[in-house]
């Protein structure tokens, strides 16, 4: 790891605005912002040409990138993780749904040794979307909460796991909340069509955020004309106490919605996620899957199924976004200061799970940091650190971009 100055840049502390033109990292840390240059004559120095430099993209819901998917195999967690600082991507939580399946836990338990086998990759833990979720989605298992069942899984992933998402209307739920409360994991609230009371109980036990909100989220039935319905959504949206994150791809979730939610619960308690898949980050295409058929891939889309028997009809099939591209639509679609937007794919995603070092930029903070492209609204990864160290320079493992000043 070398210690390195970044000047010239116009580093962004997200929630706040640009707070330095240099940084000086050691050790993995920012040592000091705008230092005395006396301290930092015997270090390498990177010229950032003015660019914007802001703390790295948190992403807490992705089930893979590329042509990896995370749970397919330690190959592909490793190679997906490799791959994700060109996104502007420091840290990950890979989203597993088949693994927690009683007859998948060996492969929960190989995953979980494969963070061992290759220490510093961007992953503080995994994110488990079920299985004690009462709505399928796409593809993910349903069953009624069991701690027992729980404490295998928990087990089985060497207790690795960040966040599990859960359904507030799967019989059973609250114990389950409450035992994830007390190893410390967080509860994700998502895959409902709970009632109030129900949604309510559950962020009462501990709950506190809602993951690809609004989506797998149906309004209950309407019960008498003239009556509207209300459910999960509006409890989330009425109670201060959950955050939410959104699929900014403008396919999963209209950005009329986003801006909805902003102005229910503020900018600080939302979250950009990808919740990515296989095809993701590559071009326009058709792409083989480990499930057995084909996802097509077209820019400005999400993954779609192709039915074989009918080519015409392109099911969803996840997401292909890459969250530099979420980051670049939440700053097209919302009126809101751009250090503000910025909170939500970095500082609000860490406070989450309480990284104080993680999604900041001030002393002390970890070095985890992107040096961005900006043009026509897009945004690309100059370079890329993860604890000081370059996962990502564009010179050497870009494509696609020229570099500008």
């Amino acid at each position: 790891m070398t210690d390195l100055l970044l000047h010239n840049v116009r580093a962004m502390q997200p929630g706040e605005g640009i707070v330095a033109s240099s940084l000086l990292l050691r050790g993995g840390w920012i040592e000091a912002l705008d230092p005395n240059l006396g301290k930092a004559d015997s270090v390498r120095k990177i010229n950032g040409g003015g660019r914007l430099l802001t703390p790295g993209l948190i992403d807490i819901h992705a089930h893979g990138i590329r042509q990896f998917l995370y749970e397919n195999s330690a190959e592909d967690l490793w190679a997906g993780l490799a791959s994700v600082g060109r996104y502007g991507v420091t840290c990950v939580l890979p989203t597993l749904y088949r693994a927690t399946r009683p007859d998948q836990l060996p492969t929960l338990e190989r995953l979980a040794d494969a963070l061992d086998c290759r220490p510093g990759l961007p992953i503080p833990g995994f994110h488990l979307e079920g299985p004690f979720l009462a709505l399928p989605g796409a593809g993910a298992a349903t069953c009624r909460g069991d701690v027992a069942q729980l404490e295998e899984i928990l087990a089985a992933a060497k207790y690795r796991v960040t966040a599990m998402s859960i359904s507030p209307d799967t019989p059973g739920i609250l114990p389950v909340i409450e035992c994830l409360m007390e190893h410390g994991i967080a509860a994700f609230m998502t895959h409902t069509q709970a009632s109030v009371e129900q949604t309510q109980a559950a962020i009462d036990a501990g709950a506190r955020h809602a993951t690809h909100f609004l989506d797998v989220f149906p309004m209950p039935q309407e019960t008498e004309p003239g009556v509207r319905p209300v459910g999960a959504v509006e409890a989330i949206l009425a109670d201060p106490r959950v955050t939410v994150d959104f699929i900014a791809d403008g396919v999963h979730v209209h950005p009329t919605a986003i801006r909805a939610t902003l102005a229910a619960k503020g900018y600080d308690k939302i979250v950009l996620i990808t919740d990515s898949n296989v095809g993701a980050g590559l071009p326009g295409g058709t792409y083989d899957t480990p499930w057995g058929f084909a996802v097509d891939v077209r820019p400005g889309d999400a993954a779609r199924m192709v039915d074989p028997s009918d080519p015409s009809k392109r099911l969803l099939a996840g997401s292909a976004l890459t969250a530099d591209v979420g980051m670049a639509n939440l700053r097209r679609w919302l009126d809101l200061p751009d250090y503000q937007v910025w909170a939500m794919g970095t500082r609000n995603a860490a406070a989450l799970f309480g990284w104080a070092n993680k999604g900041v930029i001030r002393q002390g903070a970890d070095a985890d940091l992107v040096l961005w492209n900006e043009a026509d609204g897009r945004l690309q990864a100059v370079q890329t650190w993860v604890g000081g160290r370059c996962v990502f320079d564009v010179t050497v493992d870009g494509e696609n971009w020229e570099l500008t000043t």
